[in-house]
C-alpha cells in the first residue's frame, strides 16, 4: 500500500490513553461530478408546478370573488353610515341618502336621488360583475338621521356569493 491509498487515523483509547492505528483503504479512482438536470427532472418539475397551479387557480378565484363581495358590502355600509352622520349634522342644511347600483355606491345630498344636488355627490366604485338588489336607495332624515325605509340590500356575485346589508327603522346598519 502506498501513501495515496492508505490513511492512518489515530484514535485515543479512552481508558488506557494509548494510541492505536487503523488503516483504511481508499480507492484511487476519482469520480467527476456532473452538474445540471436531466430532461426527466425538468419535466417532473414543470408537471408539479402545473398541478399546483391547476389546484390553486379555483381556490384563488373563489377567494377573489368573496373578497370583491365583502368589499362591496363594506362600501355600502360605510356609505349608509356616512349619509346618516351627514344628515344628523345637517350638512348643507339637507337630508342625505345613498344610491347603490351595479357599479357604484353614491352618497348624495337631497330628499331623493332624482332631486339631489349633484355637486355634493360622493361616488364609490364597486365591481360591475356584482348584482345589487333589494333596497337600493335610502334617504336619511335631516337632524334625526333616521332612514326613510328599513330593509335589506343584497349583493350577489356571479359565483352566487351573497352578502346582505340590513338597515332597521332606527338607522342601525348591519351586515
Amino acid at each position: 500500500m502506498n501513501n495515496q491509498q492508505t490513511k492512518i487515523i489515530k484514535i485515543l483509547k479512552p481508558k488506557s490513553y494509548q494510541l492505536k492505528a487503523i488503516s483504511l483503504n481508499v480507492n484511487a479512482k476519482s469520480y467527476q461530478l456532473k452538474a445540471g438536470f436531466t430532461l426527466f427532472e425538468m419535466l417532473l418539475a414543470v408537471a408539479v408546478i402545473a398541478i399546483v397551479g391547476l389546484i390553486g387557480a379555483p381556490v384563488f378565484q373563489g377567494f377573489k370573488t368573496r373578497n370583491e363581495v365583502d368589499i362591496a358590502a363594506q362600501t355600502v355600509v360605510s356609505a349608509l353610515r356616512r349619509a346618516s352622520v351627514l344628515s344628523e349634522s345637517m350638512k348643507n342644511n339637507s337630508s342625505w341618502g345613498v344610491l347603490a347600483t351595479t357599479s357604484q355606491v353614491i352618497v348624495f345630498s337631497g330628499t331623493s336621488y332624482a332631486t339631489r344636488n349633484p355637486i355634493y355627490d360622493e361616488s364609490f366604485d364597486i365591481m360591475p360583475s356584482l348584482v345589487v338588489s333589494g333596497l337600493t336607495e335610502e334617504v336619511f332624515a335631516k337632524f334625526t338621521g333616521l332612514p326613510s325605509a328599513s330593509g335589506t340590500l343584497i349583493i350577489t356575485s356571479i359565483n352566487n356569493e351573497v352578502r346582505t346589508v340590513s338597515i332597521n327603522s332606527k338607522g342601525t346598519v348591519s351586515y
